[in-house]
């Protein structure tokens, strides 16, 4: 009798054989906005590498420096490609350290944004009755405030509370509380839509009939299948966490100048913008602008992949 062994197929097989996989390749699109995205990302994390100065080290930055044009114009050098800020501070560098820092506060914004409300709503949909209607309604007084005016809030009240000292050395995690809390509700109201639907299947009330925990019913059969829409909104939420604080670094109240994002890149660029200096503000202006578009087309593909009635 001959023993025959059946090798399971690797997840890059089982990848590039899926019905995602197929339809990227078919998206230049999204292939583009991968390839750009995936540029940004590896420039922000090596950083270090990449950068051709380091602008936050004072041993290496020349105040005579300060306002050079990039390198093809005609007072512009050659080792600064686009151009100093007004602190002699190479403008490409400080895009690349920036980069990382706006990266960090999206992706832990979505992340605590994702855990809080995927949490919410699976407690929600599964539980029903009075606790469904109070969180409910406490989502949907969130959603009548805009999402900047909730992190304004959640950052003044931190300003209010802490030292000016300590709240420089913990803005990144203010800020990221501060977001988090204002992206939530769209996890909640998803998932616990999705939950509603999965909790009277059979598979949720064989699970019931044998005694399982409910937080295991949600953890290990509910979850799993409610994950495609959240990967699609934190797809999408991750562009909208980096569009919020740059934009609460270039009202100020975002992570300080002595470690600046693209958001206090642009406001310290736009004091120079009427004076001829337009390379401080623009380059920064366009590496987010760059950035947040090649996130967003990502996310509608994603959307239009995972949605089987476009198949």
């Amino acid at each position: 009798m001959s023993d025959i062994s059946s090798e399971a197929p690797s997840f890059i097989t089982r990848f590039r054989e899926s019905d995602l996989w197929y339809n990227f390749k078919r998206s230049p699109g999204a292939m583009i906005a991968a390839f750009l995205t995936f540029i940004i990302v590896f420039g922000a994390v090596f950083a270090n590498f990449v950068a051709p100065h380091n602008p936050f080290d004072l041993a290496t930055v020349d105040l005579f420096d300060g306002l050079l044009p990039p390198a093809w114009e005609a007072d512009g050098k050659a080792s600064y490609l686009l151009g100093t800020d007004d602190q002699g501070r190479d403008v490409f560098s400080t895009i690349l350290y920036g980069s990382r820092i706006s990266l960090i506060v999206g992706f832990a914004s979505v992340g605590f944004a994702a855990v809080l409300g995927i949490t919410v709503g699976l407690i929600s949909g599964y539980a029903g009755g009075m606790v469904d209607s109070f969180l409910m309604r406490v989502a949907d007084v969130q959603l009548s405030f805009p999402a900047i005016l909730i992190a304004l809030l959640i950052d003044g009240i931190a300003r209010g509370i802490m030292p000016r000292e300590v709240h420089d050395e913990l803005a990144v995690y203010v800020l990221v509380v501060a977001i988090g809390l204002s992206f939530w509700v769209q996890y909640a109201r998803t998932v616990r839509s999705s939950v509603l639907v999965e909790r009277n299947k059979e598979y949720v009330q064989a699970g019931q009939v044998i005694g399982l925990p409910d937080w295991i019913i949600l953890v290990r059969h509910i979850l799993p299948n409610v994950m495609g829409p959240v990967l699609v909104i934190a797809t999408i939420q991750l562009a909208l966490a980096v569009i919020t604080e740059a934009t609460l670094s270039f009202l100020g109240v975002g992570v300080p100048p002595t470690s600046p994002s693209l958001g206090t890149l642009i406001r310290i660029g736009n004091d120079y913008l009427f004076s001829g200096e337009w390379w401080i503000t623009i380059f920064p202006g366009v590496a987010l602008v760059v950035l947040v578009l090649s996130v967003n087309i990502l996310g509608d593909w994603l959307r239009d992949a995972l949605n089987p009635k476009l198949r």
